[in-house]
């Protein structure tokens, strides 16, 4: 989600992430329940499911019922895991109520602040309302630049706060009514999770590109509580049942009588973020009716027909790699080895203060296992390159090990191009495939051979004879350029070269 903050400017915004791990990052995670007795606990689990999709920061508001027709929202939201915020003895418990909404925030333009922090909460002359968002706006700029012209004063520097501003400025006279006013404004990539007035709503953008699921948990008492959540992964930390995908421009309505599906936007063809798939969705959770485990082994499999290599054994760049590698082995014949560990007790790599030492930063998270890698020829397996940073430390620590050959295969093709939609990605000109061929990048990563699976490889793995230009079914802009959605504010700001810094303007 978009960050422009109104005592910066747009030009001195900048990543200051570090990108410590090379890798493309999701923005974020939400979840939503209605009708359980404890509902903010189920929301913070359901948040621990999600928290592969944003580590900086979360938040849950939930609802109780009061007198008459109003309800008492309660709030809490801090930086930091989803674990040390709502483990915290006595932090859950003080969310009352039979409704809850969650979200887990990855931040990466300026510093994290706890105003950013969501869910957002405002009250209208209906009541209290939130709202949470995974996705990115791209026309959020535009909007918030009409809304304070015509006196909004906005308290958060996130482009989820221009739906509450557009539901604000709205004469539509439901909450309902409000927010389809709102949402038919707004451009971009997008799940909502919102909640007022004994009900909870999500919004899936109308071209799917970011995935919403919906589930339905028996409570304690035997009544039941509907769900809505990024992924599976969060239904089954609960031990709710998966229903289906919210459908690409659909909302739903979650009350006490039950879920009820609307249509506000013009239903278009899906193009679901292939990459949710490659590297972004947990495992173990299921997209588009698909296993994303199933469907990563088979891009494995598809990459070791594509680009075989001579080895004696296949490696995982561990975790994300997993599943392709185990592909690419069994497809290949070569034993697959753990030659790889990971420790996973390391946040973030810290800024050391020498080259030397910064250098040997990559062994906080990764290191060789010799036993399996010693004199052999090995293909190490990863998900994706970006700036190419940390593919050369692994490579460096595969060689020191007593590799004889290196040969690297990646499960995506190269990407080339930033995304706009709610992915943090470095700008183009930083991506390693923007400024190199195959085989330079090969040389600069130093390995013996590289090879990315090719765009139609990918849709074969996904189950297609090929990509099809004219009508592709997924979102691979990364890769391919194509952008599905209108970019309004990068026009924009490339058309006033004053706003030039806009473009990197694209995240939480």
């Amino acid at each position: 989600m978009l960050t422009t903050d109104p005592f910066q400017p747009i030009a001195d915004i900048t990543d200051e992430s570090g990108h410590d791990d090379d890798k493309l990052h999701e923005e974020c995670g939400v979840f939503g329940v209605h009708g359980h007795p404890e509902a903010a606990a189920m929301a913070a689990l359901g948040l621990h499911a999600l928290q592969h999709r944003g580590q900086e920061a979360c938040g849950i508001v939930s609802m109780e019922d009061a007198a008459g027709d109003s309800f008492h929202f309660h709030a809490h939201r801090a930086l930091g895991h989803v674990g040390d915020t709502f483990d915290a003895p006595g932090v859950v418990n003080a969310l009352l109520g039979h409704a809850a909404i969650g979200h887990n925030r990855y931040a990466t333009t300026g510093a994290t602040r706890l105003r950013n922090v969501q869910p957002l909460f405002a009250d209208f002359e209906f009541g209290g309302f939130a709202i949470g968002h995974n996705g990115n706006l791209t026309n959020a700029y535009q909007l918030r630049r009409q809304l304070v012209r015509r006196g909004s004063l906005f308290q958060s520097t996130t482009d989820t706060e221009v739906l509450i501003h557009l539901m604000a400025t709205s004469l539509g006279g439901s909450v309902i009514d409000k927010m389809v006013e709102a949402v038919r404004q707004i451009e971009g990539a997008y799940s909502l999770v919102a909640m007022a007035k004994d009900m909870v709503i999500a919004i899936r953008d109308p071209l799917g590109v970011r995935p919403l699921v919906l589930g339905v948990l028996e409570t304690p008492s035997g009544s039941t509580a509907n769900i809505v959540a990024s992924e599976t992964c969060a239904l089954d930390i609960i031990g709710a049942t998966y229903i289906r995908d919210i459908e690409p421009g659909e909302m739903v309505v979650l009350t006490a009588d039950g879920v009820k599906s609307l249509h506000p936007m013009a239903p278009k063809k899906s193009r679901f973020c292939v990459f949710e798939y490659i590297y972004f969705a947990r495992p173990d959770s299921a997209l588009e009716g698909r296993s994303v485990y199933a469907a990563r082994r088979e891009i494995g499999r598809e990459l070791a027909r594509e680009s075989p290599a001579p080895s004696d054994a296949v490696i995982p760049v561990p975790d994300s790699g997993v599943p392709a590698a185990i592909g690419y082995a069994a497809e290949s014949g070569v034993p697959f080895e753990l030659g790889i560990i990971r420790n996973h007790y390391v946040g973030r790599t810290f800024i050391e203060p020498t080259d030397q030492i910064r250098n040997l930063g990559v062994r906080l998270k990764h290191n060789a296992n010799r036993s399996m890698i010693e004199g052999k020829r090995v293909v190490l397996v990863d998900d994706s390159i970006v700036r190419g940073t940390t593919s050369r430390k692994i490579v460096q620590m595969v060689r020191q090990a007593g590799a004889r050959e290196v040969h690297m295969r990646i499960s995506s093709p190269p990407t080339a191009h930033p995304c706009f939609y709610g992915i943090d990605t470095p700008a183009k000109e930083e991506l390693l495939a923007d400024r190199m061929s195959v085989e330079e990048m090969a040389e600069a990563i130093g390995v013996d051979s590289l090879a990315f699976i090719s765009i139609d490889g990918l849709y074969r793995a996904m189950g297609e004879a090929r990509r099809d230009p004219a009508n592709p079914t997924f979102c691979d802009a990364c890769f391919t350029g194509d952008y599905p959605i209108g970019l309004t504010d990068r026009d924009d700001a490339e058309r006033q070269p004053e706003l030039s810094g806009l473009t990197e303007v694209r995240r939480p």
